[in-house]
């Protein structure tokens, strides 16, 4: 327990070591398969944002495109990347937390 309190100041002090970075992105798109674990309907426009650890912001954007499409959520605008404090302490492998959806009306 804490170990996990304290991972955040390990991490900046270099007594965690990981190859990875921490990045939020976020991508614009839409639904195309229905999804039990989001309540959103097929065809509706929605911003896609999730935390990932990653090892460069090309890997971050690799996965939320592969990601996004496992789930039922196809990108059809831009992606944005920014490197962000992260909520969760990285692991042994590039992962993705935090995925939310915020649908969006077009004009």
């Amino acid at each position: 327990m804490e170990a996990e309190k304290n991972w955040k100041l390990k991490l900046r002090y270099g007594k965690l070591q990981t190859p990875f970075q921490h990045f939020t992105m976020m991508a614009e798109g839409e639904i195309v398969e229905t999804n039990a674990d989001f309540d959103i309907q097929v065809g509706t426009p929605a911003f896609f944002r999730m935390n990932v650890w990653a090892l460069d912001a090309e890997q971050a954007v690799d996965m939320i495109i592969t990601i996004g499409r496992h789930i039922g959520f196809e990108t059809t605008g831009r992606v944005y990347t920014y490197s962000t404090e992260a909520k969760e302490p990285p692991n042994e492998n590039p992962r993705a937390y935090d995925l939310n959806f915020t649908p969006f009306e077009k004009d």
